[in-house]
């Protein structure tokens, strides 16, 4: 998919294979819910942004991605971890806009810093009934992020994505639902679910992923105390 906002072309070094392999991705690759999308559904967009922190060893730029923890006060995912977005407004341009007026309001990050590269399959969410488009985005002028609203953000992390592909923090989480998924742990945290899936699909495209055990499942509560037990 393209668009007049999106800027492929500007895809650093490290991510054209990336931003070249989404663009024959389907909704199958990227989530579990293979259920057709409603024409009904409540549209709403999140944002992938992959920027770089600097290596402490050698000053090298090594990509992360930055990732909200939802309150735990909200009435939907809450306490999950996720990418910054949410639902679309009226005055809202097209996904692109959502992402970025989402991740601005969320995280206090400056817009005019993030390039946009592509616009991932739409994804149909049953349990809160969004239909969410990922923005796929390079942070080529990061800002300094905090969660500005502690009503519905309890933190904001950038997570190297070195770290999430390290097979000792990755596992697969089985939800009393009957679904199993991958999963990871960074930051204390537990990312599973749609943004989990995500995650493992992207590190997959962009020639990230090391061998794990997927074998390795563990309940959602067992998985929460994993990931708390490295705070």
């Amino acid at each position: 998919m393209s668009g007049p906002s999106l800027r492929p072309e500007l895809a650093p070094a490290r991510l054209r294979h990336l931003v070249d392999a989404t663009r024959d991705i389907d909704a199958v690759t990227l989530s579990r819910h293979h259920v057709a999308t409603p024409v009904d559904g409540r549209r709403a967009a999140v944002l992938v942004l992959i920027g770089e922190s600097r290596g402490v060893e050698n000053g090298t730029g090594e990509p992360d991605v930055l990732l909200v923890e939802r309150a735990i006060t909200l009435r939907e995912h809450a306490g999950q971890v996720a990418f910054p977005g949410g639902g679309t407004d009226p005055e809202d341009a097209d996904p692109v806009a959502t992402a970025l007026r989402e991740a601005e309001e969320e995280t206090g990050l400056d817009p005019s810093g993030v390039v946009p590269l592509a616009l991932l399959p739409e994804l149909y969410l049953p349990p809160s009934g969004f239909v969410v488009t990922p923005v796929l985005a390079h942070w080529a002028q990061p800002t300094a992020v905090r969660a500005v609203d502690a009503g519905e953000t309890a933190a904001v992390v950038r997570v190297p994505l070195a770290h999430l592909a390290d097979p000792a923090h990755r596992l697969k989480v089985g939800h009393p639902s009957g679904y199993v998924g991958p999963a990871f742990t960074a930051a204390g945290l537990l990312v599973w679910g749609f943004t989990g899936g995500i995650l493992s699909a992207l590190l997959d495209l962009g020639g990230w992923t090391r061998p794990w055990n997927t074998t390795r499942v563990l309940d959602l509560d067992d998985a929460w105390s994993t990931a708390r037990s490295h705070r």
